[in-house]
């Protein structure tokens, strides 16, 4: 008796000769236009509801449920100045955008062209380089939003921010709740400089009560440029893409010679394990990394191992810019 043939499609009908294949997503479903924005729209409600759990988790009314005369704490005011799309469309949507789709809408007057947008990022610049050119021994604490005050990870930021200002440094942060809030409250119940750096977003996000120095940005890169500039560290909690974006751009950073004894503290060994092994096994094994990147970053669990190596890494940056002196 003939065994039957089996098909390498599992039963599936096989797909014809030179059928196009439907481009899939990472998870394994059809995409096209309709789906790609659904699935974009779908990722902006997903970061509104995860800041806004932070706040609620803290016991505040987040900004965007709040109402005229009910707003605590420092928040960001929106420029409409030279707004000519609906308020919910950022200033780094717009600048974003490609000629060719920006055209679509009709020529547009000098204000809300690329050249003056160049004048407003200039003077984003300076308004950050004014604001935070006090800012001594800083360390940026990255994380996520949605971390309430009943998590072990937010306890541990608190104490992070704490050993920070005890040891005389000062704590940046987005601004944001969760392990940002976490890190700027116990800079400010050391009696520490608390700093936090708040970014437009397409809704209200606010800033946390722990913020003494609030900056806000309209364009990503440019507060991407603060982080780094007035950061003399990295202490990295566990975070969604926001906190990766940043972890990434320090260690390009350090791997390019752009920046040096610059610690990039992972906080939570278990959430960062999986990352770590992937880079090791796949990154490093196929040599797209060398041997000696993957010890660019430090992973603890511990908030005073953590604050130790910052302290060890200030005092070499120090040495190393004498003898380049």
């Amino acid at each position: 008796m003939k065994k039957a043939k089996t098909s390498s499609t599992n039963g599936r009908k096989p797909r014809a000769q030179g059928a196009q294949r439907a481009p899939r997503s990472a998870s394994g479903k059809k995409m096209d236009p309709d789906r790609r924005a659904a699935v974009e729209s779908q990722a902006l409600e997903g970061v509104k509801e995860r800041t806004e759990q932070g706040h609620r988790a803290a016991g505040r009314t987040p900004p965007t449920e709040e109402t005229a005369g009910r707003q605590k704490g420092a928040s960001r005011v929106v420029d409409e100045s030279i707004r000519d799309y609906p308020s919910y469309v950022t200033e780094d949507e717009k600048l974003l955008a490609t000629p060719s789709v920006q055209g679509i809408a009709g020529p547009a007057d000098f204000t809300r062209t690329d050249p003056w947008r160049v004048m407003r990022i200039m003077g984003e610049f300076i308004e950050g380089f004014d604001t935070l050119s006090s800012v001594e021994r800083g360390v940026t604490v990255f994380g996520s939003a949605r971390t309430g005050p009943d998590d072990p990870q937010y306890e541990a930021a608190v104490e992070v921010g704490r050993l920070l200002a005890d040891a005389g440094f000062t704590v940046v942060t987005g601004a944001g709740p969760g392990i940002m809030e976490a890190a700027n409250k116990g800079a400010k119940l050391a009696g520490g400089r608390s700093v936090g750096c708040n970014i437009e977003l397409p809704f209200e996000q606010g800033a946390n009560p722990y913020v003494d120095t609030l900056v806000n940005f309209r364009y990503f890169f440019v507060r991407k440029t603060m982080f780094i500039k007035y950061s003399v560290a990295f202490i990295i909690f566990p975070g969604g893409f926001g906190t990766l974006d940043e972890l990434f751009e320090a260690v390009t950073l350090i791997q390019t010679g752009k920046i040096y004894q610059f610690p990039v503290v992972l906080f939570g060994r278990h959430y960062w394990a999986g990352l770590i092994r992937w880079l090791q096994t796949r990154v490093l094994s196929e040599g797209k990394i060398s041997p000696g990147d993957i010890d660019l970053m430090v992973l603890t669990d511990d908030p005073r191992e953590a604050v130790d190596a910052v302290v060890q890494a200030y005092h070499a940056q120090i040495i190393t810019a004498q003898s380049r002196a």
